[in-house]
């Protein structure tokens, strides 16, 4: 298995978050970092403070030099996705080819709401994000791009200059819807992130994507199969290691931890010291 965090910007300082981001960049236990994309504070206070997901990645991509980053994962609808592949492009030139370009269809009602972003029905959305995930991978691979979608209209456009990765900065999908979603996924994306529930249910929809794949004629190993592990409060690192060899038992490939709020680097490598002797890590 591999090692990933993940600290979400809200109910956080600046300061302490981009610690936790500075002392994982030295712990070589962890592949890379992830923040998310939200403008509320979510399963909280949503009247609490939440620093922009894709600023504070690109300010993040500067204070450290080798993990790589991504966002878990970017709400396709907040963004047109010409802006988005655009911010792409950008940030894995500053970042020298770092970026995991992390997407959804988005789902948050509260805060689409109160900005006036239309979000739409469930299809919607996903009609929505099916167009951008071709949208965002011909800006970001293609010299110019003609698409003609119900949603989005794009004629001979350009992308300059596109980051170093080639063809394009992995694209990473969040979800567990199994009809749209890991469809989507099978067809579009490197990697996949569970986004919460039991080892037996990420083992179900793991294999709902393998089928989706296998309806493509896709191998499904060349798919990153990731999963949120939440560092619960009170938790020991014994324990929380338990967990998540329950889902490496059922083929999971990354574990992101997510760090609880207060962040604090103190927490890094205890939990580093806990990887390395669980046995899980991947030499």
């Amino acid at each position: 298995m591999r090692f990933a965090f993940k600290t979400s910007p809200q109910n956080t300082t600046w300061a302490d978050m981009l610690a936790v981001w500075r002392a994982a960049d030295q712990i070589d236990v962890f592949e890379s970092g992830w923040t998310f994309d939200h403008f509320y504070p979510i399963f909280s206070d949503s009247t609490g403070p939440c620093l922009e997901g894709w600023t504070t990645l690109t300010a993040l991509a500067q204070a450290t030099t080798r993990l790589r980053l991504g966002t878990l994962v970017t709400g396709i609808h907040y963004r047109h996705p010409a802006v988005l592949a655009n911010m792409a492009a950008a940030l894995d030139v500053i970042s020298d080819g770092r970026l995991e370009l992390g997407i959804g269809a988005g789902w948050n009602e509260e805060e689409s709401g109160a900005y006036g972003i239309e979000l739409g029905t469930v299809r919607e959305r996903l009609d929505r994000f099916e167009e951008a995930c071709q949208v965002l991978i011909g800006l970001l691979s293609q010299e110019t791009t003609d698409f003609d979608g119900k949603f989005y209209q794009l004629k001979e456009a350009r992308n300059e200059p596109k980051g170093p990765q080639r063809p394009h900065p992995p694209i990473c999908i969040g979800g567990n819807g199994e009809k749209r979603t890991l469809r989507i996924t099978a067809r579009y994306a490197q990697h996949w992130n569970f986004v919460g529930g039991t080892a037996e249910e990420f083992a179900h929809k793991r294999s709902v994507l393998a089928a989706h794949c296998a309806d493509i004629g896709r191998d499904p190993a060349e798919i990153t199969l990731s999963a949120h592990q939440r560092l619960e409060p009170g938790q020991s690192n014994a324990e929380f290691m338990e967990q998540i060899a329950a889902f490496e038992e059922k083929g999971l490939d990354l574990a992101i931890i997510y760090i609880p709020t207060p962040h604090d680097p103190a927490v890094l490598e205890p939990l580093a010291e806990a990887i390395r002797d669980s046995g899980l890590l991947k030499s």
